[in-house]
């Protein structure tokens, strides 16, 4: 595991996969996402994150098949404890027998004997940590993954975790405009040496300017579901992004390599794993981690993008309580 580890941390953007199968827009063909994959591979990408969720299975399914040939030369880094429950939609688990099967479908669905990085997805709230966290140490001890992670969870359930079986990472959306882990998680990271991985680094897209008008968004984009992207609270975090488009411009890169470089700038030991469909914005995002930004810069903003500024929470009142333990501002 240690050379995979230094692989893992050697690489300051990994490409989040979920994008090609799951939540934004329609799911990309087939053949256009293994080409996708193959793409990011050879320009340079060696971290690739999927789950059990992304597209009921068919994410894991896509990257194993595109990435089998290279597969020791890479970082792969799955999830578990959520799922697509056919006829059902979105469900969660987190009970030691069901995250021990879900990584026996991982494994086949991604072609390999051993997964390097295995997430607790969200907290279920009906299992203790330490119930799930013993799961994933007997995966550990039969072999079967690397090491394991939590994803959107805090700092007093990272340190239970912790306690049971040492954590590799834990992987919290993070950027600009959702700064939750900087209450407690962050400095928790530093403390116990977990790596930490942001994802969703250009806000879902808005940091990268992607997102003019939310309404045009297709039926089924999650992002219809979120606050911040409803019309009456999207006008107001619009605004923003006129000087934010400024200082990119003042720093010679893009918007997207701006806010990436910007998570760079607030801990180098970061890992950013931005998800695009789109070869051309994987490699601008790949580039990104040249790009040192000026401390006026990262001051302005800090100050410009907050979530003081920002109009709206991450998710609906329901969608919080449902799955979500990171410490709220």
């Amino acid at each position: 595991m240690s050379d995979k580890l230094d692989l893992f941390k050697s690489s300051p953007i990994g490409l989040g996969c979920m994008n090609l199968s799951h939540a934004y827009n329609t799911p990309v063909p087939e053949a256009d996402a293994l080409h996708a994959l193959r793409e990011a591979y050879e320009m340079g990408y060696r971290h690739f994150d999927t789950a059990t969720l992304y597209g009921g299975g068919k994410n894991e399914l896509l990257v194993g098949e595109a990435l089998k040939s290279v597969r020791n030369d890479i970082f792969l880094a799955s999830k578990c404890v959520l799922y697509v429950e056919p006829g059902k939609g979105k469900a969660l688990d987190g009970r030691p027998e069901t995250i021990k099967a879900q990584c026996e479908a991982s494994l086949k669905r991604l072609q390999t004997d051993h997964i390097d990085l295995y997430y607790l997805h969200r907290l279920d709230f009906d299992v203790p940590i330490e119930e799930s966290a013993g799961a994933m140490a007997d995966l550990i001890q039969e072999g079967k993954i690397g090491g394991y992670g939590l994803s959107e969870m805090s700092s007093s359930t990272l340190r239970r975790a912790h306690t049971e079986h040492p954590v590799t990472a834990i992987q919290t959306e993070y950027s600009l405009w959702t700064r939750n882990p900087e209450i407690a998680v962050l400095d928790t990271c530093a403390e116990l040496g977990v790596t930490f991985v942001a994802f969703s680094p250009l806000a879902r897209g808005f940091l990268s300017l992607a997102v003019d008008d939310p309404e045009t968004l297709v039926e089924g984009d999650i992002r219809r579901t979120m606050p911040r992207f409803y019309p009456e609270n999207f006008a107001a975090n619009k605004a923003l992004l006129t000087e934010y488009a400024q200082i990119a411009k003042e720093q010679n890169c893009t918007p997207s390599q701006l806010a990436l470089a910007w998570v760079r700038a607030k801990d180098p030991s970061i890992i950013s794993i931005p998800g695009t469909r789109f070869v051309d914005h994987m490699r601008e995002n790949l580039e990104a981690s040249a790009i040192n930004l000026s401390a006026d810069a990262v001051d302005r903003l800090d100050q410009l993008i907050n979530h003081e500024t920002v109009t709206g929470p991450r998710y609906t009142a329901a969608q919080q309580q449902a799955e979500i333990d990171t410490e709220e501002f």
